[in-house]
């Protein structure tokens, strides 16, 4: 769905289960589509590229059609006046009603190609790995990662207790949403790497002793991973705010989330 177009931009709400920009295998994108009914300044596809959202990820994405609105865009995104809201469903009650996830990403030696939280201990087993043997990205300094939450509901899903969530991504990390989430043990419902039994470290790579006191249970985090498979993870982009790139026009786009 085209959320708004101009002769510089436009945004489109991505389903849930599309690419934003093709893979190796140049499989159906939403980078494509857009491309090739608007086409672009440059006539180069990957020129419209200004932020991306995760396959199973819905939400609002902007895709620049001139070069003048490529560059403001990438600035916009570099110096952080984007703003971009999430809505998502996590495991168990969050107890507090709203606060602040501050905890720093690194790229995880031990599943990767995934993010974990940084933690001393994760650093120092760092220091013995090689360079050539696990690629220079492993080795990457931590970084700096903030998501603000704010409850908007305590639901109920299927017999077992969820709440409905924004999220405010400060940082934009790769997988940050998803990592913060299990970090303070509530995973998104329906996130088959970061949640239940997933691909990724569990707990976002945090021991869990180091969890709140509030956090969903083992039992619970299963009943829902088996209520929700093979149905879309639970989180969307639900709003973007940002100065126009060319116009300078404040710009403000919301879409309702799926679940």
């Amino acid at each position: 769905d085209v959320v708004f177009e101009d002769e510089h931009i436009v945004v489109v709400n991505k389903p849930c289960g599309v690419l934003t920009i093709p893979g190796k295998e140049d499989n159906p994108s939403l980078n494509k589509a857009v491309f090739e009914r608007y086409g672009s300044e440059s006539g180069r596809m990957d020129k419209m590229v200004v932020h991306r959202l995760g396959m199973d990820t819905s939400g609002l994405v902007v895709f620049a059609r001139t070069n003048a609105a490529l560059r403001g865009m990438n600035s916009l995104f570099r110096t952080r006046k984007v703003t971009r809201k999430y809505e998502a469903l996590v495991c168990g009650h969050v107890a507090q009603d709203s606060g602040s996830i501050d905890l720093p990403l690194m790229r995880d030696y031990e599943y990767p190609p995934y993010m974990r939280v940084s933690t001393d201990e994760h650093q120092r087993a760092l220091i013995e790995l090689n360079q050539e043997e696990v690629g220079k990205k492993i080795l990457e300094s931590p970084k700096e990662s903030q998501t603000e939450y704010a409850v908007v509901s305590r639901e109920d899903l299927d017999g077992n207790d969820v709440a409905r969530l924004t999220l405010t991504s400060i940082s934009g990390r790769t997988h940050q949403l998803n990592v913060h989430c299990a970090a303070i043990g509530h995973p998104i419902v329906g996130d088959t790497v970061y949640g239940f039994d997933g691909e990724a470290a569990a707990n976002g790579g945090l021991d869990e002793s180091a969890l709140p006191e509030d956090k969903a249970s083992a039992e619970l985090q299963q009943a829902i991973a088996s209520a929700s498979a093979g149905k879309p993870m639970c989180v969307h982009a639900k709003s973007i705010s940002f100065r126009h790139p060319v116009t300078k026009e404040e710009l403000s786009f919301e879409c309702s989330a799926p679940f």
